[in-house]
């Protein structure tokens, strides 16, 4: 079996997440290999706390996991975790504006946040593939293409799971984009599937079971 665990970014996005939980969670990342953790933003300072020494990856989220805040309040979110030394930053895109093909609103503000990060610091944009129709999701990523992000995220997994489909969809039309996998992603075989389907990463709290899997 294929070892896919520098795929997984070890996930623990709940509201009732603790300090205790946080220290556990990098302490599996280290254990099995994980690429790194993403964790909210509040907790972005105790991840890097423990994952000090080690080639763990901490990576937050802004707009989380609806979208619809206001893009002040995104970049915000952002400018914080990266000044608290964040790696890397998941953005929920706003699925509304999509839906009402306010698609140079949602470039610009993706753009913008970008810029606003700094160079090394990977940008990756949450589009919500189970909220979307086929053609949504190809002008979604082609958005993100377009805006400089450095990954198209399929899912948050609050409201509904990835297909193996959706990945294969934008690896076709759009070869050259990074895809973070993730929205109910819990055993090897489907994280497999997405990385054969053209996933660059994975985003699963299931990272444990999946690699014990392996």
């Amino acid at each position: 079996m294929k070892n896919i665990a520098h795929f997984i970014e070890h996930t623990l996005l709940k509201p009732d997440t603790t300090d205790k939980d946080i220290k556990k969670l990098v302490n599996e990342a280290k254990k099995y290999g994980f690429y790194g953790v993403c964790v909210n933003p509040s907790r972005v300072k105790s991840a890097l706390e423990y994952a000090k020494g080690s080639k763990i990856k901490v990576c937050s989220v802004c707009g989380f996991p609806l979208g619809a805040h206001t893009f002040s309040t995104k970049l915000l979110e952002a400018t914080e975790a990266v000044n608290t030394g964040a790696d890397e930053i998941d953005m929920v895109m706003d699925t509304g504006l999509l839906k009402e093909k306010e698609y140079d609103k949602i470039l610009t503000e993706i753009s913008i946040l970008k810029n606003m990060l700094k160079k090394k610091i990977i940008l990756k944009v949450i589009i919500e593939t189970p909220l979307l129709t086929k053609d949504e999701k190809i002008t979604a990523s082609k958005i993100v293409i377009d805006a400089g992000a450095d990954f198209v995220k399929t899912a948050t997994g609050f409201y509904g799971h990835t297909k193996i489909s959706d990945v294969e969809l934008i690896r076709k039309a759009f070869p050259e984009l990074k895809i973070k996998a993730a929205g109910g992603i819990r055993t090897y075989e489907k994280a497999l599937k997405m990385i054969e389907a053209g996933a660059s990463r994975i985003g699963t709290s299931s990272g444990i079971k999946i690699v014990k899997a392996d």
